[in-house]
């Protein structure tokens, strides 16, 4: 439907657009002119702003894959923070800290996917680090410090380092730095201290820019170890050689499915003051390190740990060599897997010989990547029931790095982590010979306490030992205490409630009831009751199942049931049990079929290379972390089902893959079954509005306001959602934004275009599309429905519509700034219509998408938080000098109201949606209350991440289609998002 009906009308919006075009390049002109001298100031360190593509080094690699496949937790989150007592100037620290990050690109490099593969890209220096001061006592400090570390980096935004600063008093502050293990290692840090301190100096005493060499800089290395990689076949054959038929270490396993909240633990022993001094004097004698001799006792201690001779332990190495890499930035770690023959009752001299010489070994080779060994050794890096080959490693804790500051005293912090890199770690800690300790830590998700605390203290009395008579054979060392408990019994009888798998789903809290069946021939199937709907799925139980049995043990397959099927006398009614398994002699559970199961096998040909039975298994079949995302990725194209490379690494077998697809398609289907197809036009008519995203969470609310006025509409939307759209006088074409011929194709039929498609996270896709929808765009308005994050960080509180916008502004924001600017500069040209960009908030309303967005999205933590009745943190208003913190939200049917508004009346600009403002108090409360649950609020000085936003949004321009009508309230919509009827209120 045109708007540009009256001639003279029409003559006014084109100076309007001419108007606007003459600003827009203003702006334009302004922003590149900013960014120039950004450049420039750059440059004065050596470094461009940004660089083209660079490969993934093979550490950043692992910690890429971590990040995309999730469950690390802040496993990968390097703290560094020290106690500072004296005088400390925040704004020089800040000028420091940015001078730093431009000294350093990794330090400000974004990670991405190109072509199937992960690269990095170095961003601009930014014009100031943001470093963040709260007022708090001592008492107080270790959880906002913990909270501070635990909080996600988003990778893909170039998000690597974070500041905080802890004011305890005028002259004592905590400063933490908070790194991604993706852009440093330990021998960074010192880097970094030293560099901080020479940078800081010269802040406060106003000398200027100190005389720091160039630093070599990260993706230097990485393409030079991406190059080298071909020349690295003999020695991957070496390590194949030394790594063949190595299996790991077969630790007890935990007596229960994972309950630990925070997996990462430790337990220490103290020991002896001289017990350091006499290992250095043993390592001395006999040509060893004092780091081979506490190796040696890990060992002696693993082997003890688990009867097993042919042992494997993890060591730390690294690719810095040279004086080429001092001072560099960045991971070059590496994990040498150290194999050990500990047959014989060798004496601890002797094995330490072992110990040394298979050391010197794997060192002779630390330069060839740990992820390319075990892409080599392929299903061997495994053992047979998936677990890792390097589960357990050793190492020697130094003097940790400390912030020196001219001026001040520095004490380390330490601050424990949340999360567990390996199943059990040995550590000496030698201190300075007066406190030294024995250290264990370890994955309290699959090994029970009592054996990490026994373990440790055996570690502790091996050292005591071997410092006192290094002679001894390995059977007269100390023996492990009584406490050694020995995880559950591979003999237990299989059958029915007395089968592992049954009393480990049992032992579950969310399990009410379990049983297994074992067929004549094949895996043996589970069948559970969930004490509620809510509960873990099949796909979920049955990866518990994998850390904490036996593969014999392991079912095929769990499958939920309302109740057990029992006869009047109490035994399993088997006849009664859904799905193939029935009476005993039934034959093996039937291969999967349908078109899933066929999807299943042929994407498994296809990524792995060969055909795969239904219980084979991903990791045997040569599968890894990267194989596992390309799967998933394949799969979820195909199919149009949610689906993660973690799900393929813990369903692993095609079998278990295609029950979990199958489950959440009866999920999709169920959510589907309201919808009944309507009959579509068949012609496009005159006045059609194209709306993109018809099928999103804004998308299906403009499509249903368009066609409740009569207007004619054609919905894009993707194939696997094109039939939920099932409304008389809509017409359906199936695309997606990366598909720019199919978008200029359905411009081009349009008469008017609401862009409401967005990726949330391609950005370069959510780009190219709008400029192949506004290259095809000749007649009609055109609307994009942006959002209010393009504003960034105003620097007052209430934002007028048009502000222009105030750094940092995020990637997401940045994306949408760059598709208003494409819009905006083309309307009124070539006979194209007016334009609108639409800014909204947080969008609300009754639709699956919305209900997602609300759980996991911006605002999750506190729903979530909310919904488990845990406690939840809140900023205290007045934080900051800000009166409030909260959040706009606006209502879905308003925002389609005012979209639709824009079609009729452009506002030739920028315009604000917003229903109105909730403070996070408010909302918190509104949440507990709709979800039944008691959690209790705590306000502090401390604002979380995603908490942090204080801003109120003018919407003058679209006041009369954003009045709210009934029904559309803040406490109405939740209730109809959560699923609860809103309780009668005054």
């Amino acid at each position: 439907m045109s708007t540009d009906t009256d001639s003279a009308a029409r003559d006014s919006r084109q100076q309007l657009q001419q108007e606007l075009l003459r600003r827009a390049r203003a702006g334009t002109a302004r922003r590149t002119t900013a960014e120039h001298t950004a450049d420039a100031h750059t440059g004065q360190d050596g470094h461009t702003p940004r660089t083209a593509r660079v490969p993934l080094s093979r550490a950043q690699r692992r910690m890429w894959l971590m990040e995309r496949l999730g469950g690390a937790g802040d496993s990968y989150h390097v703290p560094f923070a020290t106690r500072v007592r004296g005088p400390f100037d925040v704004a020089a620290f800040a000028t420091a800290l940015t001078r730093l990050v431009a000294r350093h690109a990794v330090l400000r490099t974004r990670y991405t996917e190109h072509a199937g593969e992960p690269c990095q890209e170095v961003l601009p220096t930014p014009r100031t680090v943001p470093v963040h001061v709260v007022d708090t006592d001592l008492r107080h400090a270790p959880e906002l410090l913990r909270r501070e570390t635990a909080r996600p980096f988003d990778l893909a935004a170039g998000d690597a380092v974070r500041a905080l600063v802890l004011r305890h008093a005028p002259q004592d502050h905590t400063v933490l730095l908070t790194f991604h293990h993706i852009a440093v290692d330990a021998a960074s840090l010192e880097t970094v201290a030293a560099e901080l301190a020479v940078l800081y100096t010269a802040a406060t005493d106003g000398t200027g820019r100190p005389p720091l060499a160039a630093a070599p800089q990260y993706a230097d290395h990485a393409r030079r170890e991406h190059d080298d990689i071909p020349g690295f076949e003999a020695e991957l054959n070496r390590w194949s050689a030394l790594l063949a038929d190595a299996a790991p270490p077969r630790l007890p396993r935990p007596a229960g499915p994972p309950t630990a909240a925070r997996p990462g633990a430790a337990h220490t022993v103290p020991l002896a003051p001289g017990v350091p001094e006499a290992l250095r004097a043993l390592g001395a004698q006999r040509q060893a390190t004092l780091f081979a001799v506490s190796l040696t006792a890990a060992f002696a201690a693993l082997h003890r740990l688990t009867g097993d001779d042919d042992l494997v332990i993890g060591v730390a190495g690294t690719h810095r060599s040279g004086t080429a890499m001092r001072g560099l930035v960045g991971l070059c770690v590496n994990t040498l897997p150290v194999r050990v023959d500990v047959s014989g009752d060798p004496s601890f001299a002797e094995l330490l010989r072992r110990v040394s010489d298979a050391l010197l070994e794997a060192q002779r080779h630390r330069h060839i990547p740990f992820d390319l060994v075990l892409e080599r050794l392929g299903a061997g890096a495994r053992g047979a029931d998936g677990t890792a080959l390097v589960r357990v490693t050793s190492d020697i804790l130094g003097e940790p790095t400390v912030l020196r500051l001219p001026g001040t005293s520095a004490e380390y912090v330490d601050i424990p982590s949340d999360g567990a890199k390996f199943t059990l770690s040995y550590g000496l800690v030698p201190g300075d010979d007066a406190q030294p300790q024995a250290l264990v830590q370890y994955d309290a998700n699959t090994l029970d306490d009592t054996v990490a605390q026994a373990a440790v203290r055996d570690y502790a009395a091996l050292l005591h030992a071997v410092a006192a008579d290094p002679e001894l054979a390995l059977s007269r060392l100390p023996l492990p205490g009584p406490d050694h408990a020995a995880g559950p019994r591979d003999d237990a009888d299989p059958e029915g409630d007395r089968h592992p798998a049954a009393q480990a789903l049992r032992a579950h809290p969310g399990v009410a009831d379990a049983t297994v069946v074992r067929p004549a021939d094949g895996q043996p199937v589970a069948y559970a009751v969930l004490h509620d709907s809510v509960g873990p799925s099949g796909h979920e139980l049955l990866s518990l199942l994998r850390r904490s049995l036996a593969p014999e043990a392991l079912p095929a397959t769990v499958t939920l049931l309302d109740a057990l099927p029992r006869s009047a006398a109490g035994p399993l009614d088997r006849a009664r049990l859904p799905g193939p398994p029935g009476p005993p002699g039934s034959p093996t559970p039937n291969i999967p079929s349908g078109p899933r199961a066929e999807a299943v096998e042929n994407t498994f040909t296809a990524v792995l290379g060969v055909p795969p039975a239904p219980d084979d298994d991903f990791f045997a079949l040569g599968g890894h972390s990267l194989k596992a995302v390309q799967l998933a990725e394949r799969l979820r194209t195909d199919l149009g089902l949610p689906l993660t490379g973690l799900d393929v690494l813990q369903a692993r077998t095609p079998r278990a893959l295609t029950a979990l697809l199958d489950e959440r398609a009866a999920r999709q289907s169920a959510a589907k079954a309201a919808s009944r197809p309507a009959r579509r036009s068949r012609d496009i008519r005159p006045g059609t509005v194209l709306v993109t995203g018809a099928t999103g969470g804004v998308g299906a609310f403009v499509v249903r306001e368009l066609a409740a006025q009569g207007r004619p509409v054609l919905a894009l939307a993707r194939p696997e959602s094109a039939h939920l759209i099932a409304t008389e006088g809509v017409d359906v074409i199936e695309g997606d934004l990366s598909d720019p011929a199919g978008l200029r194709d359905a411009v081009a039929q349009a008469d008017a275009v609401v862009h409401a498609a967005c990726t949330f996270t391609r950005h370069d896709v959510d780009l190219a599309a709008m400029e192949a929808m506004v290259d095809a765009w000749r007649r009609g308005p055109f609307v994009f429905v942006s959002s209010v994050d393009a504003y960034g960080h105003p620097g007052t509180d209430r934002v007028a519509e048009e502000s222009p916008p105030q750094e940092p502004v995020g990637p997401y924001g940045t994306a949408k700034l760059d598709c208003e600017a494409m819009v905006l500069r083309a309307a009124g040209t070539e006979g194209r219509g007016g334009a609108s960009a639409v800014r909204s908030p947080l969008v609300w309303g009754a639709h699956d998408r919305l209900r997602e967005q609300l759980r996991w999205g911006a605002i999750g933590t506190l729903y979530q938080a909310a919904r488990q009745g845990r406690p939840i943190d809140l900023p205290r208003p007045g934080t900051g000098g800000h009166a409030w913190y909260g959040a706009a939200w606006v209502h879905a049917a308003a925002l389609a109201r005012a979209v639709t508004e824009c079609l009729d009346r452009p506002v030739h600009g920028v315009a604000n949606a917003c229903s109105g403002h909730v403070s996070w108090r408010d909302l918190a409360q509104d949440l507990t209350e709709l979800l039944g649950t008691r959690s209790a609020f705590h306000e502090s000085a401390t604002v979380p991440r995603d908490l942090d936003h204080r801003w109120h949004y003018d919407s003058a321009r679209l006041a009369r289609p954003l009045r709210a009508r009934p029904g559309e309230d803040r406490r109405t919509v939740l209730a109809e998002m959560i699923g609860a009827t809103p309780p009668d209120h005054a």
